[in-house]
């Protein structure tokens, strides 16, 4: 695969494994057994079997009509917001929990930011009944905390990460401190294309059923298993790396990857990588961030607690570097306004980070034969404090 991961666990010149000797036994025992694992088949058959019957899939692929007529093209919508928990999240947990079984271990970790990733954590946990602690930053557990409680109730410890922006840049190094001290029985779930490889593969391989999926319902739906646009949120960007991710190879499908810009990109509180960032390395992989030029991390800001990171995964820094996918960023009013117009045209109330891609489409000039899927990448539930508000509806 053109774009895919190298045997170094590179993708061009952004991956790798950046990591503390002590977590040196983790990943690579990772490295080596990752694949034999998932490319066995009584895990593909488990791991088919409970996206199916637990998670709910396949996710619709939804023609939005009314959205349609406004962009004059024929936009689908990938309802990765039907999944069990609420979003796209639940795809790679379910697959990580597997793995962790199969490497003997006992009890579980996580990172979140907005709580989906959280929640999918904690659900998968509680199905395999395996001990889970979840760190999230406490700026993040206020603005979420109907997906704090969820996890709480799954029975999951949430510890409240209290240093830096108290998001989930934070969030992310108390969960690597606990695994440099719980090395021999923790399996670290990230949650997105990020951290040491093999994650940011391990992750894309998961979450590559939604571009499976679509393909196959496009080719149903309009004889062609290839769209003309595939626009996704970028934060992390596992959703995105799914979305893409049977796409890559075919450079007549435009990727959009779509990041948060905040109050603006220039305006000193943004998450938009792309536009700020840097090579430097971040969370155990080398990728572009947010840093100041002695290459202390910038403080990211966004609305959506989802896209609130200084960097993206090192896949995307690839695709951003070829210019395999073109991304663009969308501020928070633009997002917000996208997710009361998605709310009022289709009836589907969006999860902040999925209005972003919703956003992205009025940057674009559409002829009226072109097929545009959006990733839906989750349901706005969690965040209906934030459009409460925000308000202008």
């Amino acid at each position: 695969m053109k774009y895919g991961v190298n045997e170094k666990g590179y993708y061009g010149k952004f991956g790798g494994a950046y990591i503390p000797e002590m977590l040196y036994p983790n990943v690579e025992e990772l490295r080596t057994r990752y694949l034999e694992i998932i490319n066995d088949p009584g895990f593909k058959e488990e791991f088919a079997l409970l996206l199916r019957d637990y998670v709910g899939r396949p996710t619709p692929l939804y023609e939005a009509n009314r959205l349609s007529e406004k962009y004059g093209a024929q936009i689908f919508l990938k309802r990765e917001d039907l999944c069990h928990t609420g979003a796209h999240k639940i795809n790679n947990t379910i697959g990580q929990i597997l793995l962790a079984k199969r490497l003997g271990k006992q009890k579980i970790i996580a990172e979140t930011g907005a709580g989906q990733h959280g929640v999918a954590t904690a659900t998968v946990c509680a199905l395999m009944g395996m001990e889970c602690t979840v760190y999230m930053g406490k700026v993040d557990m206020e603005r979420q905390r109907p997906n704090v409680e969820r996890m709480r109730i799954l029975g999951t410890k949430v510890v409240p990460a209290v240093s830096g922006s108290m998001t989930l840049k934070d969030a992310t190094n108390e969960a690597l401190r606990h695994w440099i001290n719980h090395p021999t029985d923790t399996h670290y779930i990230i949650g997105s294309v990020v951290g040491p490889h093999p994650y940011p593969d391990m992750v894309t391989r998961f979450q590559a059923i939604i571009s499976e999926e679509m393909k196959a319902q496009l080719t149903s739906k309009t004889g062609n298993p290839f769209p003309d646009y595939v626009f996704a949120c970028v934060g992390g960007g596992s959703n995105a790396a799914g979305a893409f991710y049977h796409f890559l190879d075919e450079e007549h499908v435009t990727l959009v990857g779509v990041e948060a810009a905040g109050h603006g990109v220039d305006s000193g509180e943004s998450a938009a990588t792309t536009a700020l960032g840097k090579p430097g390395v971040l969370h155990g992989s080398k990728t572009l961030l947010m840093q100041t030029d002695d290459g202390q991390v910038v403080e990211p800001y966004s609305i959506s607690a989802g896209l609130d990171y200084p960097g993206i995964g090192p896949i995307h820094a690839h695709l951003f570097d070829t210019g395999r996918v073109k991304f663009v960023s969308i501020t928070d009013d633009e997002a917000m306004k996208a997710g009361v117009e998605l709310s009022r045209m289709e009836g589907i109330i969006p999860a902040i980070e999925s209005a972003h891609a919703i956003a992205a489409l009025s940057q674009f000039q559409f002829d009226k034969d072109d097929v545009v899927v959006v990733n839906l990448s989750g349901r706005g539930d969690k965040d209906l404090e934030t459009y409460i508000r925000w308000g202008k509806y």
